[in-house]
């Protein structure tokens, strides 16, 4: 059988992963490298790619990367042909790239709605598309998906991303089915609610020294009564990539400290002094 921790090597495996600029996906593309991977990220412009290529640099991660929009077929084909040129043909498709429109559902346009599916939903279409052939011929490869808790869970103002999510996971579920036969392992990851730069202002301090109220809120729907970390998604994302995965297909595992588990507490029964800080 050999060593078991080879199974969750990445080395020699060519790890694309979209809109991994920053955030999750620039977590991804660490951990991917990390465990052996030489990882190409793209981003819908050139002030992003270069900030990409700046952290890669400062983490002293050699990547390739380049302007690619995820909703622009031809777009995608080049620079998978690329890719395929200059680094070799991809193994691993992260879908990370995504947007978000917290607008009511009576106040949204159909642009706005349309812009929204294109990113989350068309976006992994065309991405998957793309590098399905190849890894039919290689008789193997790793697509994961960025699902979320509104995969399974509606909110307010979220209409549009919820319904991309939920079609995401559905996509999920219909890669696994058609190509599952050549090898191919289709799964997702769905993260609750996470600690970065983004969400900071959700966590800070109110001026009379109480929480933020959504701090609150979501401490109380967690039974870790915390946020995730960046870090919680790493390991996970290593797994699906790789060869220990390999008899798992059409999955969302959810990273969410248990929310989807649990119905929930007052929040003003929560006991501050045993929180532990994430940032």
């Amino acid at each position: 059988m050999g060593n078991i921790l080879d199974k969750f090597s990445l080395k020699g495996k060519v790890a694309w992963i979209t809109g991994a600029s920053y955030g999750l996906g620039l977590a991804y593309a660490l951990a991917y490298a990390e465990a052996g991977a030489k990882v190409v990220f793209n981003d819908i412009n050139e002030d992003l790619v270069n900030r990409g290529l700046e952290e890669y640099k400062k983490a002293g991660v050699e990547v390739y990367g380049a302007v690619c929009d995820v909703t622009n077929e031809e777009q995608v084909t080049k620079f998978v042909a690329d890719v395929k040129e200059k680094v070799g043909s991809i193994d691993i498709l992260v879908n990370n790239a995504g947007i978000i429109k917290r607008i009511p559902m009576t106040e949204m346009t159909v642009d706005q709605w349309n812009q929204v599916i294109n990113v989350d939903l068309t976006g992994p279409f065309i991405c998957s598309k793309a590098v399905l052939p190849d890894m039919i011929a290689k008789g193997s490869g790793k697509i994961i998906n960025a699902c979320s808790m509104m995969s399974e869970l509606g909110r307010e103002t979220v209409s549009a991303y919820a319904a991309a999510k939920g079609g995401l996971k559905m996509l999920t579920k219909n890669i696994c089915s058609e190509y599952g036969q050549y090898n191919i392992q289709c799964n997702a990851i769905g993260p609750g609610y996470i600690a970065t730069p983004q969400t900071a202002p959700l966590r800070e301090k109110q001026p009379d020294g109480s929480m933020h109220p959504f701090d609150r809120f979501i401490r109380s729907k967690t039974p870790a009564q915390r946020w995730g970390k960046t870090e919680d998604l790493m390991g996970l994302a290593v797994f699906l990539a790789s060869e220990a995965s390999d008899f798992i297909n059409g999955q969302v595992v959810y990273i969410d400290g248990g929310i989807l588990a649990y119905i929930g507490q007052d929040p003003n029964n929560l006991d501050e002094s045993k929180f532990a800080d994430v940032d």
